[in-house]
């Protein structure tokens, strides 16, 4: 199944609560489990004034539809075509 990385402006994400953060991911989940099995959330990155998300989804589609449905923005979904870090150099 493709990953993407979904970048999402959130001014103020960095001062989120931990309730804020939670009444998202609450939100997010309830939409995933109701879109079903083709689209998982793994994990996000919350930084001053954006969330990076990675979801892996059979499409791009199914990231849009599942911001459209938990109200959630969306500025740009990138696909992910490999990963390095430091194993990488051998």
């Amino acid at each position: 199944m493709p990953k993407y990385v979904i970048e999402r402006e959130i001014p103020g994400a960095g001062k989120l609560s931990t309730n804020e953060l939670q009444a998202i991911s609450q939100k997010s989940c309830a939409v995933l489990s109701a879109m079903g099995p083709r689209i998982q959330w793994l994990h996000s990155y919350v930084t001053d004034d954006k969330v990076y998300c990675l979801y892996l989804a059979d499409n791009e589609r199914l990231v849009r539809e599942h911001a459209e449905q938990g109200g959630f923005p969306v500025n740009r979904i990138s696909e992910v075509h490999g990963l390095i870090d430091p194993t990488t150099a051998g």
